[in-house]
């Protein structure tokens, strides 16, 4: 989308309504340069000028971090949509397409690091915090399930054995939901140890 506008209209009003019918967003979007006021010709004879004002778009910030998402999907040429659905936490923007396993990557790694970004270019145009989730084809919630089945079955062999298990390096996110799962286990506890990114989670028993 143009980021500037330059628009005419019979009045002021006129033209800045007629830039934003142009780019169909909201007043609020839209900083206002008024380049000529309108006038009538002389002696109120000979023609009207009319009003002339440029218009710049405010970038909206969710906007400008799906744009840096579908510039990298170009880059790799992976052919993918993306769905926004906000909520009152965070904005989650799913994508969809085909084979998106080089956008997920090994254990969601990819996925993260894109997530990471994707959440600094939208804070670049916000003057309050955003958070975004970025999801693939609901893969986290896929990698949820499964690490909380992962975690219930390594309890009840740490039970069973009486001795710990030392899980994989994982992400705080991955981490959070092994915590998470087991922390009103009523025989086990979970702990984290060692530093990023080789932290790990550990399954003791109480």
């Amino acid at each position: 989308m143009t980021k500037t506008l330059i628009v005419t209209g019979k009045t002021v009003e006129e033209a800045v309504r007629q830039g934003l019918t142009q780019w169909n967003v909201p007043d609020n979007r839209v900083k206002v340069d008024v380049l000529e006021q309108p006038a009538k010709g002389l002696f109120g004879l000979f023609g009207v000028k009319e009003a002339k004002v440029r218009l710049e778009l405010i970038p909206d910030a969710v906007e400008e971090a799906t744009q840096f998402l579908q510039d990298i999907f170009a880059t790799m040429h992976v052919k993918a949509t993306i769905e926004r659905k906000d909520d009152k936490d965070a904005i989650l923007l799913n994508i969809k397409g085909g084979e998106l396993g080089i956008l997920i990557g090994r254990r969601g790694q990819t996925l993260d690091a894109l997530q990471y970004l994707v959440n600094i270019v939208a804070n670049r145009f916000s003057d309050k915090h955003i958070r975004i989730v970025l999801d693939a084809e609901e893969f986290r919630e896929r990698r949820r399930k499964t690490l909380e089945e992962l975690s219930s079955r390594l309890a009840t062999r740490v039970v069973r054995t009486k001795k710990d298990v030392v899980l994989e390096p994982m992400s705080p996110a991955d981490r959070k939901i092994i915590h998470s799962q087991l922390q009103d286990h009523p025989t086990v506890r979970t702990y984290s140890k060692g530093d990023e990114p080789n932290r790990r989670v550990v399954i003791s028993l109480r």
